[in-house]
């Protein structure tokens, strides 16, 4: 949900619209900070309602560097930038610019969101369990071969465990 709703926000741009108040009188009025009101004031009058309405976009590379181009062209600033294509963060433009600096078009490209899989699929999947009188005699004792060396570790595992556990004792007896 966002902070702020559309109606409250066209409240806001209307009073100064209007030109009853400034950006600072009227941020003091609804406890908003006057750089708030000044943008949504500059998105009002570039953009009309759409300006107003919460937007999450993911822009294109070729979008990004078209407002880039723009920026280079006509040496707009950041916030003008945002206004003019109706980019919600100017500080992402300065993040595409520095991309594009260092990667060239592929680094406008969108990334993939979020955190990566904890864990990756197996590519090997186990065969579907096998009924045991269907089984051949070669199956029968390969898993019997993998049985017993599993066994075995677990037997030396345990006897570690007891070994490291025996000499901590006899360390805390002295």
């Amino acid at each position: 949900m966002t902070k702020y709703s559309e109606q409250f926000k066209l409240a806001v741009v209307q009073q100064h619209v209007s030109g009853r108040s400034g950006y600072k009188a009227i941020g003091r009025e609804y406890g908003v900070d006057f750089a708030t009101v000044r943008r949504w004031v500059k998105w009002f009058q570039a953009h009309g309602m759409d300006g107003l309405k919460k937007r999450s976009a993911c822009y294109t590379a070729q979008f990004k560097l078209s407002v880039l181009q723009a920026i280079w062209d006509n040496e707009l600033s950041y916030h003008q930038a945002s206004t003019q294509f109706n980019i919600r963060s100017p500080g992402s433009i300065g993040t595409w610019e520095r991309a594009y600096q260092r990667h060239g078009i592929d680094g406008l490209q969108p990334r993939p969101r979020g955190r990566p899989k904890a864990m990756t699929t197996p590519k090997n999947k186990p065969a579907p369990p096998v009924e045991n009188d269907k089984r051949t005699r070669e199956d029968l004792l390969a898993e019997l071969d993998d049985l017993r060396m599993e066994n075995a570790y677990l037997k030396k595992l345990r006897a570690l465990i007891q070994a490291q556990h025996h000499a901590a004792s006899r360390k805390k007896r002295k």
